[in-house]
């Protein structure tokens, strides 16, 4: 059965303001020389959170964001352009729980010619319970995983990130070091609605984590293997004060909010280590990478495994032919 590596979320949030203490050994690497001038960069979830505050620095830096949002929010929008300085940010329609909109989104930003040098999969629910989707599939399941994979897919197989750019293309996915430990795919259960609680839901948000990460090496390895150089990196942030526990029950949700408010760095300060990843020279060419914050730092060992990868791989697609959508095809 699969299982992460927490089942209580207060002693992961405890687990979370540990790692604060650690020394951040690259924190003076990104400086104000790191510029996205002129890029186009798509954040998921970008309407609040971390995703928000990725959003102002990266057009602060000079790049031409698109917020991928399952909500039109333009008093958000507003407020974006006001705090970065920029009026190079737009807003657009992504639900990660609608697996057309995937196709929606990455058709228009084809059929308007538009390049993405940075793609920011940021995007993620915790759920106190299994909820299902229309598609039948458990809400967390698809929203932080499997559109993941999809939505990365249709991005690069549809030359929206083209590996024919002089630079290329970075993608990202947001993590949490709380993969470590999980424990590796169960495919009795992989894409069949699970049900859960809270004990459970804690649990499997830092699986799909791991389960994401293989799959981030698998693509990379994949995409890369003809000599291409796409930086197809993972990072956690750390412990972020957001309203991601916004669902759990009432009186758990009062007791996070209160160690996230006191502990946890806000978004602003979250978003400085993957503006790092997104901008720096130094991730030129490096792909497979994973960051802790402002730490170089290896996954847990099952995300690495080749054969973990490529057994990931074909039941990914296998589940999502199974929807009923059409696979892109993929030159890699």
């Amino acid at each position: 059965m699969a299982h992460g590596r927490f089942d209580n979320p207060v002693v992961a949030a405890l687990h979370g303001i540990y790692d604060l203490f650690r020394k951040q050994d690259l924190v003076d690497r990104l400086s104000e020389n790191d510029r996205l001038d002129g890029k186009s960069i798509v954040i998921t979830g970008a309407n609040s959170g971390l995703g928000y505050a990725l959003t102002v620095e990266m057009a602060r830096r000079g790049g031409r964001v698109i917020m991928a949002c399952r909500r039109d929010l333009p008093e958000v929008l507003q407020k974006a352009k006001r705090e970065s300085g920029s009026e190079s940010i737009e807003m657009r329609y992504l639900d990660l729980g609608k697996v057309e909109s995937l196709y929606e989104f990455t058709s228009n930003l084809k059929s308007e010619g538009k390049q993405i040098y940075v793609l920011v999969l940021n995007a993620a629910v915790a759920l106190p319970k299994a909820r299902k989707t229309e598609h039948g599939l458990e809400e967390m399941f698809l929203v932080n995983y499997l559109s993941n994979f999809m939505l990365a897919n249709l991005m690069t197989a549809e030359k929206v990130m083209s590996l024919e750019c002089a630079e290329a293309p970075r993608m990202l996915f947001i993590s949490s070091d709380s993969h470590q430990g999980s424990s590796a795919v169960d495919y009795s259960e992989f894409g069949n609605y699970v049900d859960y609680g809270v004990s459970k839901g804690i649990g499997y948000y830092s699986y799909y984590k791991l389960v994401t990460n293989t799959m981030m090496v698998e693509l990379s390895r994949r995409i890369n293997k003809n000599g291409h150089k796409m930086g197809v990196n993972v990072i956690c942030p750390g412990p972020v004060n957001t309203e991601i526990a916004k669902e759990a029950p009432p009186f758990l949700h009062k007791i996070l909010k209160g160690i996230f408010w006191v502990f946890f760095k806000s978004p602003k300060v979250a978003a400085l280590p993957v503006v790092y990843m997104a901008t720096s020279k130094d991730y030129d060419g490096r792909s497979e990478e994973y960051q802790h914050m402002f730490n170089e730092k290896k996954m847990d060992p099952k995300c690495y495994e080749s054969d973990a990868g490529v057994k990931l791989w074909e039941e990914s697609l296998k589940l999502w032919r199974q929807l009923g959508f059409d696979v892109p095809k993929m030159d890699y």
